[in-house]
């Protein structure tokens, strides 16, 4: 879900910049330091996890996992995503350089959104609510990361329309198979390791 170089007006990308400083330097001051080997290891599964593309129609998608990411680290995800992203753009040129401030604001807001929404129901006792969290979560910032990416490509002008609908839809399946993926993650989580979710 990168959006190239060379798309984007020179305004969305100084926002997207302003945004995603703003995002690094919150979560920077959130993040506490004994979590870092943590929040490294989220990020390099968030770098991984672009690499598994699955063919669709005329398009490939691969998995997104912010949602799981954001979900588990809060405001650390903007380190997080932005530093996996950076390798990304600099060595395999997924996106680029300028562009980057806009990609990472695409994947750290909506995790940041379900983790406040939805980490008091993923440490809860109660069964359904944990589903719930563990399904709408994953699959909602997948889906508010989609709609992110559709309008900026949309405000580029009517020859990006078509781009941003297909780019929407695409990642509807990619929703539901992050939401089963998720699932299996914090079921595991809270089997083998509660005090991760207890500390959400």
């Amino acid at each position: 879900m990168h959006i190239s170089e060379g798309v984007l007006p020179v305004t969305t990308l100084a926002l997207g910049w302003g945004a995603t400083a703003c995002g690094l330097y919150i979560g920077f001051r959130k993040l506490d330091y004994h979590r870092m080997p943590f929040v490294a290891f989220l990020s390099a599964v968030f770098f991984i996890g672009s690499f598994v593309h699955v063919p669709l129609g005329p398009t490939s998608v691969h998995l997104v996992l912010n949602g799981i990411v954001g979900m588990l680290l809060g405001w650390a995800s903007f380190p997080a995503m932005f530093v996996a992203l950076f390798i990304q753009a600099l060595l395999f040129q997924f996106g680029g350089l300028l562009v980057l401030g806009v990609n990472t604001l695409n994947m750290a807001a909506p995790a940041v959104v379900v983790h406040y929404l939805f980490r008091d129901w993923l440490r809860s006792g109660d069964g359904v609510k944990f589903v719930l969290a563990s399904v709408l979560g994953a699959s909602g910032a997948v889906l508010m990361s989609a709609v992110m990416v559709g309008l900026e490509l949309m405000s580029c002008g009517g020859e990006f329309r078509n781009a941003a609908l297909l780019v929407f839809a695409a990642h509807i399946p990619v929703a539901v198979v992050e939401a089963v993926v998720a699932f299996f993650v914090f079921s595991f989580l809270r089997k083998s390791r509660p005090e991760v979710l207890k500390e959400l």
